[in-house]
């Protein structure tokens, strides 16, 4: 498309105290700031009505790009089209090429990944990966319905997965909540899908609750022969009433036995914040006990096979095993349980416990005031809650 305009008058041009205007013919014209800034732009009429369409900036578009992207738009006015319209358009269909469900949910991943556990980080992506990039995650993530969602958790729940399906409907619906606040959808499709997918009976850790069956498997624990590490742990393990996790990994460097107190930091907390165990007198003696099995290592607990690796959950299981308590009788993580279970049953505040057992508080102020406030009250539960677990295993040995 021919024109007036020259390369040289184009580079040549230079600012004046009001924005001007240099036509090249055919409704395109160059603009020049009194900034210095010059931009391409086409005038055109459509339905009666003058537009105006910007191609780009000089000299990153220069004069012959500009006639050829005015062609173009020239073009599009011969059959009918808007330009300006057209180029709304790409850029929407630009942009939902870059917004897939998988780029929107890798990068919610990526800014939240930090604040998980690897253990839960790993366990996420490998939901996604697993059951909804293969089916939805090409796909523009605004594209998207409650439907098609639904679609891929009903698929999970045949498989007879009924609670990972309520688990990748929790994450679907924190991705697509995070893609409306930063603007790339309207509405988060995903949330609340949980409501609609098959039930499941709470899953509930077998454990003893009885305390004259308590008494006799503390007696049953006493009396196991095995290696240090599975015993003390298991000695250990009804007094605190932590995370088989917390305890198997401990390291020396957490315990200060002098002030009786154990601080689990974060990174290896669940809940990713640091926790606060009082130890009885009786769980201080035991830890000191330990300490002449570990071999000088960093870790409280070596395991049988390395020292440098503790001690495994399998083997704290198999252990229990061999005592003959049966995997629907007595689990490790059933000792959490059967500490709520009675300190509840005796009056504790509730509040006390659950900061003993380091669950979340739905109100994350009031909860960092509680782990604050309750120390003291806590330090006085745990050393009762000892004595009562030695009078019961006391009791048992009587009988």
């Amino acid at each position: 498309m021919p024109g007036k305009l020259t390369d040289t008058a184009v580079r040549t041009a230079k600012p004046k105290p009001k924005p001007y205007k240099l036509a090249d013919g055919h409704g395109l014209y160059l603009e020049v700031a009194p900034s210095g800034g010059k931009w391409w732009r086409l005038k055109y009429r459509l339905a009666g009505k003058e537009k105006r369409l910007s191609l780009g900036v000089y000299p990153a578009v220069s004069l012959k790009e500009a006639r050829a992207r005015a062609a173009v738009a020239k073009e599009q006015l011969a059959r009918g089209l808007d330009p300006s319209a057209e180029r709304r358009a790409a850029k929407i269909e630009a942009a939902a090429a870059v917004n897939t469900f998988e780029h929107v949910a890798r990068d919610w991943f990526a800014r939240q990944k930090d604040g998980w556990t690897p253990r839960h980080a790993v366990t996420v992506l490998r939901r996604l990966e697993g059951h909804v990039f293969p089916v939805l995650g090409s796909r523009p993530i605004a594209e998207l319905g409650a439907p098609d969602f639904l679609a891929v958790l009903r698929r999970v729940e045949a498989s007879g997965h009924i609670e990972t399906a309520r688990r990748v409907a929790q994450i679907c619906g924190q991705v697509t909540r995070y893609a409306r606040l930063f603007g790339i959808v309207q509405a988060d499709a995903a949330s609340g899908l949980s409501e609609v997918l098959t039930t499941r009976q709470a899953r509930h850790f077998a454990t003893i609750t009885e305390p004259g069956e308590v008494g006799t498997l503390l007696r049953a624990i006493d009396d196991y022969q095995g290696e240090p590490s599975t015993c003390h742990a298991l000695r250990i393990l009804p007094y605190v009433f932590v995370r088989s996790s917390e305890l198997r990994c401990a390291v020396w460097d957490e315990l200060d036995l002098d002030a009786a107190m154990w601080v689990i930091p974060a990174e290896r907390m669940k809940m990713r914040r640091q926790h606060v165990v009082p130890l009885a007198r009786q769980v201080v003696a035991l830890f000191q006990s330990m300490r002449q099995f570990s071999g000088g290592g960093r870790l409280v607990f070596p395991g049988l096979a390395s020292r440098t690796r503790p001690l495994s959950d399998v083997g704290l299981l198999n252990a229990l095993r061999r005592m003959g308590y049966a995997r629907g009788e007595m689990t490790v993580h059933g000792f959490r349980s059967l500490a709520s279970t009675l300190l509840n049953g005796q009056g504790y505040p509730p509040d006390w416990i659950e900061a003993q057992l380091a669950h979340a508080e739905r109100n994350s102020v009031r909860d960092a005031y509680n782990r604050a406030q309750y120390l003291p009250e806590r330090r006085k539960m745990m050393q009762e809650w000892a004595d009562y677990l030695d009078s019961l295993r006391e009791q048992t040995g009587k009988g």
